[in-house]
């Protein structure tokens, strides 16, 4: 995706003398040669000291966004192209700057402001291709995004079900299973004699030991009778 660089602006200072070197319109200079050489540290320096020299300049805002947006350094570089508007009333320039603002949102994938930053630029310039391209890669993007959002959250959603069904489950199968111990306990104390009950059985036992002990007693004790012969 390419980035507007105000490379016009290198010819009012094409012919400046070498002691004109370190003036403001000379670091410009100066530092678009390091940019178009891809040592945009070198020409971040540059332009920051072209604006220690006249903060009032829309291309020293606007080439200092363009060097932080190559060194990948996004917010910085939103922040630098906004402060170039208020420096120009220029709409064609003003539209490069919000291309290029929407070029710095795109990228760290704030699809939908990027999406209004390129719609500013064609209300000024409404003839701009690239931009009119970037806006539609920036739509497209944003609804892949969308999907995507819609499709994790679903499988969330799904997830979530899953996991409170197994907990559902996993509930009731440790309440059946202690429903059944409980119901064993149950059982076993109903099965179960208790020691004054096993103590008056016992008793029982021995009294009806006792009394047929002595009816036994009895039967032994008794005479018999021997019938006459005759």
């Amino acid at each position: 995706m390419k980035m507007n660089f105000k490379i016009a602006l290198t010819a009012a200072v094409i012919f400046y003398s070498a002691a004109a070197a370190q003036s403001k319109r000379g670091l410009v200079n100066d530092g678009v040669d390091q940019y178009k050489n891809g040592k945009y540290s070198d020409a971040e320096v540059n332009f920051k000291k072209s604006l220690e020299k006249d903060n009032g300049m829309f291309e020293g805002h606007f080439n200092l966004g363009d060097a932080y947006y190559k060194q990948g350094r996004y917010d910085e570089a939103i922040q630098s192209f906004k402060n170039s508007l208020q420096f120009s009333d220029d709409k064609t320039d003003q539209s490069k700057v919000y291309h290029n603002i929407g070029n710095s949102l795109l990228k760290s994938k704030k699809y939908q402001e990027s999406i209004g930053a390129y719609k500013n630029a064609l209300k000024l310039n409404p003839d701009d291709l690239e931009t009119k391209y970037n806006l539609s890669y920036a739509l497209n993007m944003l609804k892949q995004n969308q999907q995507k959002q819609n499709q994790d959250q679903d499988k969330q959603d799904q997830n979530k079900d899953q996991q409170q069904n197994q907990n559902q489950q996993s509930n009731q199968d440790q309440q059946n299973k202690d429903q059944n111990k409980q119901n064993q306990q149950q059982q076993q104390q109903k099965n179960q004699i208790s020691k004054e009950d096993a103590q008056r059985i016992l008793e029982a036992m021995k009294n009806n030991e006792q009394d047929m002990q002595k009816k036994l007693r009895k039967v032994k004790g008794k005479p018999v009778v021997v019938e006459k012969d005759w």
